[in-house]
């Protein structure tokens, strides 16, 4: 199983639009994907219209089993789901010694023959994260084309460099996402251009800004399902390709 965070400790990037939309397309090439919600916003809830009985919260605190809260979205789709009560587990962790390893010990117990586990993590580089990025082999990041979008881009390998080293950990940048992008824009240009030279093997083709993207969560849909002939369903169709073509 390639286990996956979506990271960007700069909000307003499109991390979830990217975890959802790269879920769902990989479930479409017959991929049994876990989507998993670190973010106690619970956007992913909101966006896919789940009715999940239990949340990540009730696992972390020892309150469940991890399988007891999977709750299934479409055909080789299925979902862990937040709420702000996980905002709470960072002081709770930060007073437990084994801390460190909680996210490791929750997820990996999961064998339900999943090939993705795609965990959407929220703009912080709290405990909770901290624990995502060294329990995941890959981190992708989406960034937005934008000056200040480059200049946090800059900053991500320290920072994914400072995990492996704290937590001992071979996570590795595997796709940097360029997001929200207008070809009309010349800053957007510029700003592609700068991440394409910067990360040259890294970067994928850009998301283009597409009203449909922001229109699918209204619905409770992926892109695929809402306007699978749109912009942004051909944008990240590409993502899913060149995530599968890795090896």
């Amino acid at each position: 199983m390639r286990t996956i965070c979506i990271y960007n400790h700069k909000g307003g990037v499109g991390k979830t639009t990217t975890a959802l939309n790269l879920a769902a397309g990989l479930s479409r090439q017959d991929k049994k994907v876990l989507l998993v919600d670190l973010d106690p916003q619970g956007n992913l809830d909101t966006s896919l219209k789940v009715s999940a009985e239990y949340t990540l919260h009730d696992v972390l605190t020892g309150k469940l089993e991890i399988q007891q809260c999977i709750a299934n979205v479409a055909k080789n789709f299925d979902i862990i789901v937040s709420t702000e009560e996980l905002a709470k587990m960072e002081y709770y962790l930060a007073q437990e010694e084994n801390s460190r390893l909680l996210i490791k010990n929750v997820l990996g117990k999961i064998n339900n023959g999943y090939d993705f586990m795609i965990i959407d993590c929220p703009p912080s580089l709290g405990i909770i994260n901290q624990n995502a990025l060294a329990f995941c082999k890959e981190v992708i990041i989406p960034v937005s084309t934008d000056y200040l979008g480059f200049d946090a881009l800059k900053k991500m390998p320290g920072v994914i460099n400072a995990i492996k080293e704290h937590y001992d950990s071979d996570i590795k940048i595997s796709k940097i996402v360029p997001t929200l992008f207008d070809k009309r824009n010349n800053i957007c240009k510029e700003s592609l251009a700068n991440i394409q030279t910067a990360f040259p093997e890294e970067t994928t083709y850009p998301i283009r800004n597409n009203s449909k993207l922001k229109e699918a969560p209204k619905h409770g849909k992926s892109i695929f399902s809402y306007a699978n002939s749109s912009n942004g369903a051909k944008d990240y169709a590409k993502l899913v390709e060149d995530v599968l073509a890795m090896t």
